[in-house]
């Protein structure tokens, strides 16, 4: 299979703007996503400016911000300001809070406000259905199912996503999501699924010219890097 091939939209994972204007530039992902661990990693310091940057980069294409309150009060009004800063712009609320209280209600009054949402952290087929119910008719939503880390558990995730592709096909304007991609293969499964989007890190989307290539060729360019970085090191295993 060719990476044109695929059906599923590419979105980018990540919080690195310059990385992110540079996946915005070749055209390819068709959205971007990040988190408040992401967020971290890139060294974020100031939220709303980071946003707003990225906003401004990016005018065109889906961005999902993440709101960082863990009660519902602050959530809310977070969310409120996040959708302000752009009409691409989809606020991420997690399927629950860190006591495990659930978000449904607070996804339920948010939606009915006209608030793109993306429904974050969902692991299980009973999540995605409350947060299908919970969005209002006429809106614009994205269900996020952590596939990658259902993998992780040793539970395999393509039932669930498939289940998660049909549930999310009820409610008109509503996409599905694959989260925590861990390999380029990852895609091509949420594709067979059929999955809407999946999130992908700039590290997976640098393999995607890998798709259909001739695995001899790629048994010889494998070869090859192992001679060059042989070379390179200098060693000698024959005195």
């Amino acid at each position: 299979m060719r990476a044109e091939d695929l059906k599923i939209a590419v979105f980018a994972d990540g919080a690195d703007i310059d990385g992110m204007k540079a996946e915005y530039a070749k055209g390819i992902v068709k959205g971007f996503t990040t988190n408040p661990s992401l967020m971290k990693k890139a060294g974020v310091s100031d939220y709303v400016s980071f946003s707003a940057e990225v906003v401004k980069a990016i005018p065109d294409l889906p961005l999902s911000f993440e709101v960082f309150a863990d009660d519902f009060e602050t959530m809310e009004k977070e969310a409120k300001v996040i959708a302000a800063l752009g009409n691409n712009v989809y606020v991420k609320i997690p399927i629950t809070n860190t006591k495990g209280e659930s978000s449904i209600p607070l996804i339920q009054r948010l939606s009915a406000d006209g608030i793109k949402l993306n429904v974050t952290a969902v692991f299980t087929v009973n999540q995605v259905q409350q947060s299908v119910d919970a969005l209002a008719e006429g809106t614009q939503n994205i269900v996020s199912v952590f596939a990658g880390r259902i993998m992780d558990a040793g539970v395999d995730a393509e039932p669930i996503m498939k289940e998660t592709a049909d549930i999310c096909k009820q409610k008109s304007g509503t996409q599905s999501l694959w989260a925590s991609c861990r390999e380029v293969f990852n895609i091509i499964q949420a594709d067979r699924c059929g999955v809407d989007i999946i999130t992908v890190t700039n590290d997976l989307l640098s393999k995607l010219p890998n798709f259909g290539k001739d695995l001899i060729q790629f048994s010889l360019e494998t070869v090859q890097m192992f001679a060059r970085d042989g070379e390179s090191l200098g060693f000698s295993i024959l005195k």
